[in-house]
Protein backbone atom coordinates (compact mmCIF):
# COMPACT_ATOMS: atom_id res chain seq x y z
CA UNK A 1 0.00 0.00 0.00
CA UNK A 2 1.11 3.51 -1.71
CA UNK A 3 0.31 5.87 1.47
CA UNK A 4 0.74 10.35 0.90
CA UNK A 5 0.66 12.24 3.91
CA UNK A 6 0.07 15.63 3.03
CA UNK A 7 1.94 18.07 5.59
CA UNK A 8 1.35 21.32 6.36
CA UNK A 9 3.95 24.06 8.00
CA UNK A 10 2.33 25.78 10.58
CA UNK A 11 3.74 28.33 13.22
CA UNK A 12 3.51 26.97 16.42
CA UNK A 13 0.78 27.75 18.97
CA UNK A 14 2.84 29.07 21.58
CA UNK A 15 3.92 31.93 18.92
CA UNK A 16 3.55 35.50 19.05
CA UNK A 17 1.37 36.37 16.02
CA UNK A 18 2.48 39.82 14.04
CA UNK A 19 1.43 41.11 10.49
CA UNK A 20 3.13 43.42 8.44
CA UNK A 21 2.87 45.62 5.17
CA UNK A 22 -0.54 47.41 6.53
CA UNK A 23 -1.38 43.91 8.25
CA UNK A 24 -1.99 42.46 5.14
CA UNK A 25 0.77 39.96 5.17
CA UNK A 26 1.83 37.24 8.00
CA UNK A 27 5.39 38.50 9.85
CA UNK A 28 7.27 34.75 10.20
CA UNK A 29 10.22 36.33 12.08
CA UNK A 30 10.47 34.69 15.41
CA UNK A 31 8.24 32.24 15.07
CA UNK A 32 8.85 28.66 15.32
CA UNK A 33 7.04 26.37 12.79
CA UNK A 34 5.78 22.46 13.58
CA UNK A 35 3.91 19.93 11.70
CA UNK A 36 -0.04 21.23 12.01
CA UNK A 37 -1.09 18.37 14.67
CA UNK A 38 -3.86 17.11 12.45
CA UNK A 39 -1.24 15.92 10.00
CA UNK A 40 0.57 14.47 12.56
CA UNK A 41 -2.01 12.56 13.84
CA UNK A 42 -2.52 11.25 10.44
CA UNK A 43 1.63 10.86 9.90
CA UNK A 44 1.58 8.53 12.97
CA UNK A 45 -1.19 6.41 11.73
CA UNK A 46 0.46 6.38 8.55
CA UNK A 47 3.67 4.79 9.98
CA UNK A 48 1.38 2.63 12.12
CA UNK A 49 0.29 0.93 8.24
CA UNK A 50 4.32 1.17 7.77
CA UNK A 51 5.14 -0.67 10.55
CA UNK A 52 1.87 -3.56 10.85
CA UNK A 53 0.99 -3.84 6.81
CA UNK A 54 4.07 -2.89 4.89
CA UNK A 55 2.77 0.29 3.53
CA UNK A 56 5.35 2.36 1.30
CA UNK A 57 5.06 6.28 3.73
CA UNK A 58 5.48 9.41 1.78
CA UNK A 59 4.99 13.26 3.05
CA UNK A 60 3.95 15.99 0.83
CA UNK A 61 4.20 19.90 1.41
CA UNK A 62 3.59 23.12 -0.91
CA UNK A 63 6.18 25.60 0.12
CA UNK A 64 9.29 27.02 0.06
CA UNK A 65 12.89 25.97 1.43
CA UNK A 66 11.61 26.80 4.70
CA UNK A 67 9.29 24.16 4.84
CA UNK A 68 12.09 21.34 4.22
CA UNK A 69 12.97 21.00 8.16
CA UNK A 70 9.23 19.94 8.54
CA UNK A 71 10.00 17.19 5.86
CA UNK A 72 12.87 16.53 7.58
CA UNK A 73 11.29 15.81 11.31
CA UNK A 74 8.38 13.71 9.16
CA UNK A 75 11.17 12.03 8.01
CA UNK A 76 12.55 11.14 11.05
CA UNK A 77 9.61 9.80 12.78
CA UNK A 78 9.46 6.92 10.14
CA UNK A 79 8.62 8.34 6.77
CA UNK A 80 10.31 6.65 3.81
CA UNK A 81 10.45 9.91 1.78
CA UNK A 82 9.37 13.94 1.43
CA UNK A 83 8.34 15.90 -1.60
CA UNK A 84 8.37 19.30 -1.77
CA UNK A 85 6.40 21.27 -4.73
CA UNK A 86 8.37 24.41 -5.11
CA UNK A 87 5.64 26.89 -4.65
CA UNK A 88 3.82 29.82 -2.01
CA UNK A 89 0.51 27.86 -0.78
CA UNK A 90 -1.42 31.01 -1.95
CA UNK A 91 -5.16 29.32 -0.97
CA UNK A 92 -6.65 25.74 -0.63
CA UNK A 93 -7.42 25.45 -4.10
CA UNK A 94 -3.69 25.97 -5.28
CA UNK A 95 -2.47 24.08 -2.50
CA UNK A 96 -4.93 20.80 -3.64
CA UNK A 97 -4.31 20.87 -7.43
CA UNK A 98 -0.65 20.95 -7.03
CA UNK A 99 -1.50 17.78 -4.28
CA UNK A 100 -3.59 16.20 -6.71
CA UNK A 101 -0.91 16.17 -9.25
CA UNK A 102 1.12 14.71 -6.59
CA UNK A 103 -1.18 11.89 -6.11
CA UNK A 104 -2.11 11.44 -9.72
CA UNK A 105 1.46 10.66 -11.09
CA UNK A 106 2.59 8.74 -7.95
CA UNK A 107 -0.60 6.08 -7.75
CA UNK A 108 -1.23 6.26 -4.14
CA UNK A 109 -3.34 4.32 -2.61
CA UNK A 110 -4.29 6.57 0.54
CA UNK A 111 -4.14 9.99 1.40
CA UNK A 112 -4.07 11.30 4.75
CA UNK A 113 -4.45 14.93 4.97
CA UNK A 114 -5.40 16.71 8.59
CA UNK A 115 -9.13 18.10 7.98
CA UNK A 116 -7.46 21.55 8.66
CA UNK A 117 -4.38 23.53 9.55
CA UNK A 118 -3.57 25.35 12.38
CA UNK A 119 -2.86 28.41 10.92
CA UNK A 120 -6.24 29.52 8.56
CA UNK A 121 -8.44 26.82 9.38
CA UNK A 122 -9.76 26.60 5.80
CA UNK A 123 -10.91 23.21 5.91
CA UNK A 124 -11.66 22.47 2.47
CA UNK A 125 -8.44 21.21 1.05
CA UNK A 126 -8.72 17.56 1.59
CA UNK A 127 -12.34 17.06 -0.01
CA UNK A 128 -11.39 19.60 -3.20
CA UNK A 129 -8.23 17.25 -3.48
CA UNK A 130 -10.69 14.18 -3.67
CA UNK A 131 -12.81 15.80 -6.10
CA UNK A 132 -9.69 16.75 -8.44
CA UNK A 133 -8.95 12.82 -8.32
CA UNK A 134 -12.24 11.56 -8.36
CA UNK A 135 -11.72 9.12 -4.82
CA UNK A 136 -13.53 8.36 -2.19
CA UNK A 137 -13.46 10.62 0.58
CA UNK A 138 -13.89 10.83 4.69
CA UNK A 139 -13.68 13.69 6.41
CA UNK A 140 -13.43 14.41 10.30
CA UNK A 141 -12.12 10.65 10.28
CA UNK A 142 -10.69 9.49 14.25
CA UNK A 143 -10.23 6.26 13.02
CA UNK A 144 -9.38 4.12 9.76
CA UNK A 145 -8.67 0.48 9.24
CA UNK A 146 -7.25 -0.92 6.25
CA UNK A 147 -7.43 -4.88 4.92
CA UNK A 148 -6.37 -5.06 1.43
CA UNK A 149 -8.68 -2.99 -0.62
CA UNK A 150 -11.58 -2.25 1.87
CA UNK A 151 -11.65 0.25 4.25
CA UNK A 152 -13.43 0.73 7.66
CA UNK A 153 -13.63 4.54 8.68
CA UNK A 154 -15.19 6.18 11.73
CA UNK A 155 -15.87 9.89 11.71
CA UNK A 156 -17.08 12.56 13.66
CA UNK A 157 -20.71 13.86 13.22
CA UNK A 158 -23.21 16.10 14.88
CA UNK A 159 -23.96 14.10 18.06
CA UNK A 160 -22.05 11.33 18.10
CA UNK A 161 -19.70 8.94 15.39
CA UNK A 162 -20.59 7.60 12.10
CA UNK A 163 -19.14 4.21 10.69
CA UNK A 164 -18.56 3.93 7.07
CA UNK A 165 -17.14 1.18 4.62
CA UNK A 166 -15.22 2.19 1.51
CA UNK A 167 -12.42 1.17 -0.72
CA UNK A 168 -9.19 2.47 -2.07
CA UNK A 169 -8.27 4.87 -3.38
CA UNK A 170 -9.19 7.02 -0.17
CA UNK A 171 -8.57 10.67 0.51
CA UNK A 172 -9.24 11.35 4.21
CA UNK A 173 -9.51 14.68 6.16
CA UNK A 174 -7.89 13.17 10.14
CA UNK A 175 -7.80 14.20 13.14
CA UNK A 176 -7.36 13.46 16.85
CA UNK A 177 -8.86 10.03 17.50
CA UNK A 178 -6.67 8.30 14.33
CA UNK A 179 -4.40 8.05 17.06
CA UNK A 180 -3.68 9.62 20.89
CA UNK A 181 -1.43 12.64 21.53
CA UNK A 182 0.41 9.98 23.88
CA UNK A 183 1.15 7.47 20.60
CA UNK A 184 2.48 10.79 18.60
CA UNK A 185 5.90 9.66 17.67
CA UNK A 186 9.28 12.23 18.68
CA UNK A 187 12.01 11.48 16.78
CA UNK A 188 15.38 10.14 18.29
CA UNK A 189 18.72 10.41 17.07
CA UNK A 190 18.70 7.35 14.80
CA UNK A 191 15.67 8.78 13.05
CA UNK A 192 17.16 12.03 12.97
CA UNK A 193 20.59 10.81 11.24
CA UNK A 194 18.14 8.21 9.02
CA UNK A 195 16.28 11.07 7.60
CA UNK A 196 19.25 13.37 6.50
CA UNK A 197 20.03 10.31 3.82
CA UNK A 198 16.11 9.91 2.52
CA UNK A 199 14.91 11.14 -0.53
CA UNK A 200 13.49 14.56 -0.50
CA UNK A 201 12.56 15.43 -4.35
CA UNK A 202 11.69 19.28 -5.44
CA UNK A 203 8.64 19.56 -7.95
CA UNK A 204 8.01 22.27 -9.34
CA UNK A 205 4.31 23.67 -9.59
CA UNK A 206 1.63 23.40 -12.03
CA UNK A 207 -0.25 25.88 -13.37
CA UNK A 208 -3.44 26.74 -11.25
CA UNK A 209 -5.54 29.78 -10.34
CA UNK A 210 -5.64 31.45 -6.97
CA UNK A 211 -9.19 32.51 -6.42
CA UNK A 212 -8.89 33.94 -3.02
CA UNK A 213 -6.35 36.41 -1.59
CA UNK A 214 -5.91 37.86 1.72
CA UNK A 215 -6.87 41.19 2.12
CA UNK A 216 -6.62 42.37 5.35
CA UNK A 217 -5.51 40.64 8.64
CA UNK A 218 -6.83 41.29 12.04
CA UNK A 219 -6.13 40.48 15.62
CA UNK A 220 -9.07 39.61 18.58
CA UNK A 221 -9.29 42.58 20.61
CA UNK A 222 -8.14 42.54 23.72
CA UNK A 223 -9.87 41.35 26.97
CA UNK A 224 -11.34 44.22 28.63
CA UNK A 225 -10.44 44.42 32.73
CA UNK A 226 -12.28 42.68 34.40
CA UNK A 227 -15.18 44.34 36.67
CA UNK A 228 -15.60 42.81 40.32
CA UNK A 229 -19.38 42.97 41.89
CA UNK A 230 -20.04 42.83 45.57
CA UNK A 231 -21.74 39.84 46.43
CA UNK A 232 -24.31 42.03 48.14
CA UNK A 233 -25.07 44.32 44.99
CA UNK A 234 -26.80 41.96 42.93
CA UNK A 235 -28.86 44.55 41.22
CA UNK A 236 -25.52 46.15 39.58
CA UNK A 237 -24.44 42.58 38.92
CA UNK A 238 -27.69 41.96 36.42
CA UNK A 239 -27.67 45.30 35.31
CA UNK A 240 -23.77 44.55 33.90
CA UNK A 241 -24.79 41.28 32.67
CA UNK A 242 -27.96 42.21 30.80
CA UNK A 243 -26.93 45.79 29.61
CA UNK A 244 -23.12 45.24 29.03
CA UNK A 245 -22.22 42.05 28.04
CA UNK A 246 -25.87 41.17 27.20
CA UNK A 247 -26.08 37.65 27.96
CA UNK A 248 -29.16 37.63 29.88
Amino acid sequence: MKILVCISHVPDTTSKINFTNGDSEFDTNGVQFVINPNDEFGLTRAIWFQEQQGANVTVVNVGGPETEATLRKALAIGANEAIRVNANPTDGFFVAKQLAEVIKSGNYDLVIAGKESLDYNGGMVPGMIAGLTNSNFVNSCISLTVDGNNVKAVREIDGGKETVATTLPLIIGGQKGLVEEKDLRIPNMRGIMTARTKALTILEPVAADSNTKAVKFEKPAPKSAVKLISPDNLDELINLLHNEAKVI
